[in-house]
């Protein structure tokens, strides 16, 4: 599991992509977090709160090639006869993606760490909005692998993935319209309202089991696509 991470994060610093990533998400923070810190408070909770938005369009592009470029490449077969189960393979993978995330999550606390620095101060609600921002991308990073499974294309995967999100970004604003069982559910898994929960630095437990919950159902989910194509393909 360790080697299949080491080796797709290394891919990933070898060719552009990872750089580009972080640095337009840097340029994203930059611009939200430059009137906070200009202002001088250390208050970014809601700044995290708006730029959660943007790994609906990041993250797809992220992980669009982590299991659809082995498809393509006839590679996939290596996969499946590996000593490696299939399983840990599939997670080392989605800890690749999640890793350049977490660099990009490393990058961004420069910004309210530089006001602790002078000002001594830290909130509970900043702590929480981290944590809820980390299990978000998690979340997202397991959804943009099991699109991923789904298709050798990259770019079919990335809008495959993208459309996931956005549907349980918006989620809840739709769920009152809607109503009955499926408003229900829209309400159950949508992700926006969970991450607010935590911007206003409440670490509920049951927020926190969904987000992992919601990622491991997403890897388990791609293991079995793996799977059943392995299986009719005989």
């Amino acid at each position: 599991m360790s080697a299949v991470a080491r080796k797709e994060i290394a891919g990933y610093f070898k060719s552009p992509i990872a750089y580009v990533l972080i640095g337009v998400y840097v340029l994203i923070m930059s611009i939200y977090f430059h009137p906070a810190l200009k202002a001088g408070y250390g208050d970014f909770v809601e700044v995290l709160g708006d730029i959660g938005v943007f790994l609906i369009f990041i993250i797809p592009i992220l992980t669009m090639r982590i299991l659809a470029e082995d498809k393509k490449n006839g590679t996939e077969v290596l996969l499946l006869t590996s000593p490696t189960s299939l399983p840990r393979i599939v997670i080392g993978k989605f800890l690749a993606t999640f890793t350049v995330f977490l660099v990009i999550v490393v990058i961004s606390f420069i910004y309210p760490l530089i006001v602790v620095i002078f000002e001594g101060v830290i909130t509970i609600q900043l702590v929480g909005a981290y944590i809820g921002f980390i299990l978000l991308g998690a979340a997202f990073c397991a959804v943009g692998v099991f699109s991923s499974s789904l298709t050798e294309n990259q770019i079919i995967a990335a809008i495959i993935s993208l459309v996931i999100m956005f549907a349980m970004w918006i989620a809840d604003q739709y769920a009152a319209t809607v109503g009955g069982v499926l408003g229900g559910i829209m309400e159950w898994i949508s992700v926006l309202s969970r991450y607010k929960v935590f911007t206003d630095g409440l670490l509920t437990l049951e927020n926190i089991v969904f987000f992992l919950s919601f990622t491991a159902l997403m890897l388990y989910m791609t293991v079995r696509v793996i799977e059943r194509r392995r299986w009719v393909q005989g």
